[in-house]
């Protein structure tokens, strides 16, 4: 046994302990969760991980994201690099110089490419955080010692490789000076072979004197050791524990989509919604360890870009912190000591439960596809069902949706009272195609009904075969289910449930996205499965079948800016459809403001935000319609009843009564009027 064995391999067996100890440490506490099913479709999840976790697709989706790639796969080459180095440290039988001579050069030398391209990330990755981070708190000790760490591994990498060169150079002159030329050949066919395949380590050890490079290789082979296992170490410890995580988690990653609150049972006894740690699945506490802190999330969410107490990347935090501390009292039996719900730093303040819209940013954003607004739903369910602590505006709310469904408490027989001038149209099982879902806005708000009667004239200058369900027509319950009220929205939605097939409903055109991605989503659970679509995607579809005229007229509303409706882009998927409207209606493309599609900002409706005022910071959709008026529009085009009036109200509270807000069935049904009629 070799002097360096004699100490290497008590010290990785030490190093390796802890390492163990502490992953353990920490991933068992996700036993503590309730079961979830993540291992179905396991085709798409192999997808899925290719796609994300190796080519990094969601990462690259910011400019900065080149550099983690480059990290990422510097990282999967000198995994290579190191395990022969820990091996060759334990067993110096074992080294990567037994290859041949023409496997060992191209993978020597991609470990030299890729070590030098990790030190280049490293450093532009500090020079980032130091001179522009992310967000303001990611300039943290722990961010930069890992960093540094990284930086000390690669150079440390590259000296001893130096050394070797430099101490097989002095030897080879050593053996000529010598006259030995079959020593000479031998040492000068490895050289040229390190030479060859290690161009920075070649060109480093020019500046290192033979009598010195045993010396620097043995010191560099040390502090890469060290700093190696130091490194592996301090993983759990740290969030850099996603690089163990990140890539599980993506592969477990929830397929459906978008994400659907979880159905209760209501059963004597029961509890409802989450309010201990160990409340949620497996999967979400390991969500809570895959953290990458990236802060994609924090800089995507409303609500923290508004000054909002909530910000998703603390949430995520706050759980693993609030694991951390519970979760071993919980396994041996004892009480949690910190509450999940309540002030602190490792519990989630009741304002930042009620300040999410769901809009479903952070999970667009999230890199590893941590699932942080799902989090928040059942937190609210245990406020509003066990405990009746809620914010005061959502009282009326609640009673006048579980009295009359509706939320502002108007009586049900004045639902269909918006088409009396159309005249009696129910939907007429067997007989009418189409059941044109209205919703509340579009039944009640005074504003919304002219985008109900847009659609409607247009349905019916299209010959469809549709109807409505008058005073039947209920609540699809989005608001409530979201907001908590769990118990109102299963009676709610079971009573929808039976009325849709009671009448042979199958196919449903709604106004709202809210209606749509309820009865769309969420009514499955209730196994039922329908065909919804919204306004924007029918009327288009009848347009492009020649059923609908339009004259391409901008009909006064000048240059259209639109703005993308949570629930039918991000929840839905539905981006092109409504430009393509426009675009047909008023003979040009919309104007698209710096966060639109995918990368869309909330107005703040969300999430039953609707029903809630804004105390703190500025208010959503003042922030939104700012960004939209930085374009100058003529127009603001929206596809959502809660989008207009957030809009309506930003656009007078702003005074910019210049601007009109129309939804897209109104600037459609404009389009469709004759040139002539729409000039009088």
């Amino acid at each position: 046994m070799t002097t360096t064995q004699t100490y290497f391999i008590p010290l990785f067996i030490v190093a390796m302990a802890i390492f163990a100890w502490s992953c353990w440490r920490r991933l068992s506490l996700t036993a503590l969760g309730r079961p979830d099913e993540r291992l179905d479709n396991i085709g798409q999840r192999i997808g899925d991980t290719v796609r994300y976790a190796f080519a990094q697709i969601r990462v690259l989706h910011k400019p900065y994201g080149l550099v983690h790639l480059v990290i990422f796969w510097s990282f999967i080459v000198l995994v290579i690099a190191n395990t022969e180095f820990l091996l060759h440290g334990l067993f110096p039988a074992i080294s990567m110089e037994l290859l041949p001579s023409f496997i060992y050069m191209p993978v020597v030398f991609c470990i030299e490419i890729a070590s030098l391209l990790a030190l280049v990330a490293v450093a532009a990755a500090m020079v980032r955080r130091a001179v522009a981070p992310p967000y303001p708190e990611a300039r943290t000790f722990e961010a930069f010692f890992i960093l540094f760490l990284i930086g000390i591994l690669m150079v440390a990498y590259f000296l001893m490789n130096a050394g070797t060169i430099a101490w097989m150079n002095g030897y080879y002159q050593h053996a000529i000076g010598k006259g030995n030329a079959e020593l000479a050949a031998k040492i000068k066919n490895g050289l040229d072979l390190l030479t060859a395949s290690m161009p920075v380590a070649n060109r480093l050890s020019s500046f290192v004197s033979p009598a010195e490079a045993k010396l620097l290789h043995a010191v560099s082979w040390w502090v890469h050791a060290v700093v190696l296992l130091l490194f592996m170490n301090l993983l759990p410890l740290s969030k850099h524990f996603h690089i163990v995580t990140s890539i599980p988690n993506i592969f477990l990653r929830r397929l459906e989509h978008p994400a659907i609150p979880e159905r209760e049972e209501f059963r004597a006894g029961n509890s409802f919604g989450i309010d201990r740690i160990d409340g949620y699945t497996w999967k979400e506490l390991l969500d809570a360890f895959s953290c990458t802190e990236c802060g994609r999330c924090q800089m995507a969410c409303p609500a923290s870009l508004t000054d909002k107490p909530l910000n998703p990347r603390a949430l995520i935090a706050k759980l693993k912190h609030n694991l951390m501390i519970n979760g071993p009292l919980v396994k041996s039996g004892k009480d949690a000591v910190t509450p999940l719900i309540g002030e602190g730093e490792n519990s989630i303040s009741e304002e930042e439960i009620w300040s999410c819209t769901t809009c479903g940013a952070c999970l667009e954003a999230c890199p590893v596809f941590i699932e942080q607004m799902p989090k928040l739903i059942p937190l609210r369910r245990h406020l509003v069902e066990m405990e009746s602590r809620f914010p005061v505006e959502l009282l009326n709310l609640f009673e006048n949706m579980e009295g009359r469904s509706n939320p502002w408490g108007t009586a049900p027989t004045e639902r269909g009272k918006w088409a009396t001038l159309l005249g009696e149209r129910p939907f007429e099982p067997g007989k009418t195609e189409y059941l044109f879902y209205v919703g509340c806005a579009g039944s009640f708000d005074s504003r919304t009904k002219q985008v109900t009667l847009a659609v409607a004239m247009m349905l019916e200058r299209a010959g469809i075969s549709w109807g409505i369900l008058g005073k039947d027509e209920k609540c699809c319950g989005d608001s409530l289910r979201r907001l908590g009220n769990e118990y109102v929205f299963d009676r709610m939605a079971t009573g929808n449930v039976a009325l849709f097939r009671e009448r042979g409903v199958k196919k449903v055109i709604t106004l709202c996205p809210h209606c749509l991605t309820t009865l769309k989503n969420d009514y499955r659970q209730y196994g039922i499965q329908l065909d919804v679509v919204h306004h924007s995607q029918f009327l288009l579809w009848l347009v492009q079948d020649g059923r609908l005229k339009l004259h391409g007229e901008t009909g006064g509303f000048g240059s259209v800016v639109y703005h993308d409706s949570c629930y039918l882009g991000r929840h839905n998927g539905i981006y092109d459809e409504p430009r393509e409207a426009i675009r047909i209606a008023t003979g040009a493309a919309p104007k698209e403001m710096d966060r639109s599609f995918e990368d869309g900002f909330c107005c703040g409706a969300g999430g039953g935000r609707m029903w809630l005022e804004e105390f703190t910071g500025e208010r959503i959709n003042i922030t939104r319609c700012k960004e939209a008026l930085e374009l100058k529009p003529d127009t603001i085009c929206t596809a959502c009843p809660y989008c207009l009036t957030m809009f309506d109200d930003s656009v007078k509270d702003l005074k910019s009564d210049g601007v009109k807000v129309r939804d897209i069935a109104e600037v459609m049904a404009e389009s469709a009027i004759t040139p002539h009629q729409g000039n009088q």
